[in-house]
């Protein structure tokens, strides 16, 4: 039954039909109190024809039934017939219609044109009587109530279809910034792992293929860290793809310390960048977002360097833990001399690897895009550019969580 209510609402027509079927019955009935049935049938065909059409053609529709009303008590009057026609309730129906369904301005237009009709019939059928005008006040005041109630129900439905509507954007959207975002780390972090091994990769490959013929045990270094460099990469891409599979909290994110970055040191020593590496604070006590955020920082940042810090590329690092925030200062000479402060903290020396012909690495550019990205997540800052050596220099805060602050 619900269902077909449900149906009979997208068709008025239908409806409307019905009401209009019954107001010809009704008008039948009364055949008998005229003089004149063959004019007075036909007026019963017409008066409900309009009320066919009240919902899909509203204003024509009342204009159409005020019209045939007035018709009616002029064709009345000139055969002098004094019948009634019970159809006449169809413009109490077009009251209520133009009220719900259009607004009240019409309906008090609406209203004043059927005082005039009334006016127009009672001097054509003769002076109506005092229950006749009680009645008629009573039931257009009825019709006019229902269209008030009706149409506030359809006000409140336009409404909650209207917000139900910006709800469903709203979750569209948030859908697809959600998309967005996780397509982001995923390729930020990918990014990070495969351009870091891949970078070493070449620069070792140059390396062995210019010292096979004539430093052997050289070459066979650079294939060991080759080597060294690929699974290591394959692990990291592994432990990566399990992490972008799943939502994972965040104390499933690898937790690289300080032992991280001095691995990275040293692999980049391998492939022939000298590293020098000065640890501050602790480091191992900080959240594993933050952790993670410093291994890729200092990462990115030394395979930048071995790509275009040209030959004898050299560099510094330094991380420092502060009261509320990490301090990332990576910065290259491109080969010249670096002057580096005494120690402070934990400072790992740097070390230097068999000479090798200067490769230049081209890049994507997403590098210092997906630092920034990762960076803004972090809620820190970034700063990139030259430095007086002519190298480049990265400096990039951190800020710490509450429960690291109070560590």
């Amino acid at each position: 039954m619900r269902r077909f209510s449900l149906w009979l609402r997208g068709k008025p027509l239908i409806t409307d039909s019905a009401v209009a079927l019954l107001l010809f019955v009704i008008d039948v009935l009364a055949l008998s109190n005229s003089q004149y049935k063959p004019t007075y049938l036909v007026l019963s065909v017409l008066l409900p024809l309009p009320i066919v059409f009240r919902r899909t053609h509203t204003r024509a529709a009342a204009a159409a039934m005020v019209a045939l009303s007035m018709t009616a008590s002029l064709v009345h009057w000139s055969v002098s017939d004094h019948a009634v026609h019970p159809a006449l309730l169809g413009l109490g129906i077009m009251l209520y219609t133009l009220v719900a369904y259009v607004g009240r301005r019409q309906g008090l237009v609406y209203l004043a044109i059927l005082l005039i009709d009334g006016v127009v019939a009672a001097a054509a059928i003769g002076t109506p009587q005092g229950t006749d005008i009680l009645f008629n006040a009573l039931y257009y005041a009825l019709c006019w109530t229902l269209a008030e109630f009706v149409g506030a129900r359809h006000a409140y439905d336009a409404e909650v279809a209207a917000r139900l509507a910006v709800a469903d954007y709203d979750r569209e959207r948030r859908a697809h910034d959600a998309v967005a975002a996780e397509r982001t780390r995923i390729a930020r972090e990918l990014h990070d792992v495969v351009a870091h091994a891949v970078s070493v990769i070449i620069v070792q490959a140059d390396g062995a293929r210019y010292a096979l013929r004539h430093d052997p045990d050289t070459a066979e270094q650079a294939l060991t860290t080759i080597a060294g460099t690929g699974r290591e990469a394959l692990r990291e891409l592994r432990r990566t793809v399990e992490l972008l599979r799943t939502e994972h909290a965040p104390e499933q994110l690898p937790q690289h310390g300080t032992a991280g970055i001095a691995k990275v040191a040293d692999m980049m020593r391998s492939a022939g960048l000298d590293v020098s590496l000065e640890l501050r604070g602790e480091l191992d006590a900080v959240t594993p977002e933050v952790s993670l955020g410093i291994h890729r920082i200092v990462q990115e940042s030394l395979t930048n360097t071995l790509r275009h810090a040209g030959s004898d590329p050299r560099a510094e690092v330094r991380v420092t833990r502060r009261d509320t925030d990490v301090l990332l200062e990576i910065t290259d000479t491109g080969g010249a001399p670096l002057t580096t402060p005494p120690d402070s903290g934990c400072h790992i020396g740097s070390a230097t690897a068999p000479p090798m012909p200067a490769t230049r690495i081209p890049g994507s550019g997403l590098g210092l895009v997906g630092m920034r990205e990762r960076i803004a997540v972090l809620g820190g800052t970034l700063t990139t550019g030259r430095n007086p050596h002519g190298g480049w220099t990265v400096r990039a805060t951190i800020p710490l969580d509450r429960d690291d602050v109070q560590d």
